[in-house]
């Protein structure tokens, strides 16, 4: 029989507060900021009501990270920091010292050690990304490879201020997009339903599984050569490749079948304007790897254009709302077709087969 007396004690083993991880400057002086400025392009100087200041020196990093390579910045941030680092939800990595002395020394070191230093104020910032190959079960292509491409072209823009605002970027390794809404943003997208290898598709998937994957219920289950399979109806198909993830057997990727597209206009802040989606402006661009050049140039085109006509503060959707998509096709010399129009006029049939509007 148990006792009734508790002679145990409950151990918290969840995630620790993140105000165990801020800078004891930080913590202090949390939610009473007088204001902050940009010193010089990847350095913030916030400053306290109680007149305490502390520096931001923001550095851009590969995503995908080795032991090596946090271990070198954590030795920056024990040498100039204090051991204080935080990454940032584009992939940055962010010192923070209250000591203005150290930011010069600081800055050098991490550009003598590959990390570029910018991605604050009026620039091209880094890159929203999925995880393509390296870890996801369903990408069309490499994200981290399309963003390495694309930023060896961005260098320049990322480590200075000349853009009319900041300019965020995604890329998404399939249709689902998981990158979110972006200035510019490149998703790449399969243009045919998959292909099912009936004699393993029963002995290696869960049939339940791969039928609830698909979010527009295009895949059924049917009987093949005696045997249990599923079919595709390709009418309702979208061509995400969701059913992938959950079933080998259903493949999708190809090399000359799966495009890349860019979108435009998206914004998730309410500054100036609203939220905003984003609009599709060049699709059918190969998958060509190992440096994507036709979709570098896509983005290229779109970036120019943006610098040289955008007013101060006017983020791409709204340059693009300002100067008219007829201007906006003119200037950046990319192709419309009449794919690109997804009105609600339009387009009720693809809706009905979306997975985020019901009628």
């Amino acid at each position: 029989m148990s006792s009734p007396e508790r002679t145990w004690k409950t151990i918290e083993s969840g995630p620790h507060t993140y105000e165990e991880a801020l800078h004891p400057v930080v913590r202090k002086n949390y939610g009473k900021w007088k204001y902050h400025e940009i010193p010089k392009p990847g350095v913030l100087k916030h400053v306290a009501e109680s007149g305490d200041a502390i520096y931001t020196v923001r550095a851009g990093t590969p995503r995908q990270d080795s032991v090596d390579m946090v271990r070198l910045l954590c030795d920056v941030a024990d040498k100039y920091t204090d051991g204080y680092l935080r990454f940032t939800v584009r992939n940055n990595v962010e010192f923070i010292t209250p000591a203005e002395e150290n930011v010069e020394p600081m800055i050098k070191e991490l550009e003598s050690l590959g990390f570029p230093v910018g991605g604050t104020g009026m620039c091209v910032s880094s890159v929203s990304h999925t995880q393509g190959w390296l870890h996801c079960d369903i990408p069309a292509t490499d994200a981290s490879g399309v963003v390495k491409s694309m930023m060896d072209s961005l260098y320049s823009e990322f480590k200075d201020m000349q853009m009319p605002n900041k300019v965020r970027l995604s890329t998404s390794c399939c249709s689902i997009n998981c990158g979110g809404q972006a200035d510019i943003a490149v998703v790449v997208k399969h243009t045919r339903p998959p292909r099912i290898n009936h004699d393993h598709l029963a002995t290696i998937c869960e049939l339940p599984k791969a039928v609830a994957r698909c979010p527009v219920a295009a895949i059924r289950p049917t009987v093949v050569n005696g045997k249990k399979s599923l079919m595709v109806d390709e009418s309702k198909c979208i061509c995400c490749g969701a059913c992938f993830g959950a079933c080998p057997a259903m493949e999708i990727n190809h090399p000359e079948h799966s495009k890349f597209a860019i979108w435009v206009g998206g914004k998730n802040s309410n500054a100036r304007s609203k939220p905003s989606t984003m609009s599709i402006v060049a699709h059918n661009l190969p998958n060509n790897p190992p440096r994507w050049p036709e979709v570098t140039d896509a983005v290229g085109r779109i970036l120019t254009a943006y610098k040289e006509g955008g007013r101060p503060w006017e983020r791409v959707g709204e340059w693009i709302n300002r100067i008219g998509w007829k201007r906006f096709f003119d200037e950046t010399g990319l192709v419309f077709d009449e794919d690109m129009i997804d009105s609600y006029r339009h387009a009720r049939t693809t809706f009905n087969q979306s997975a985020h509007v019901r009628f």
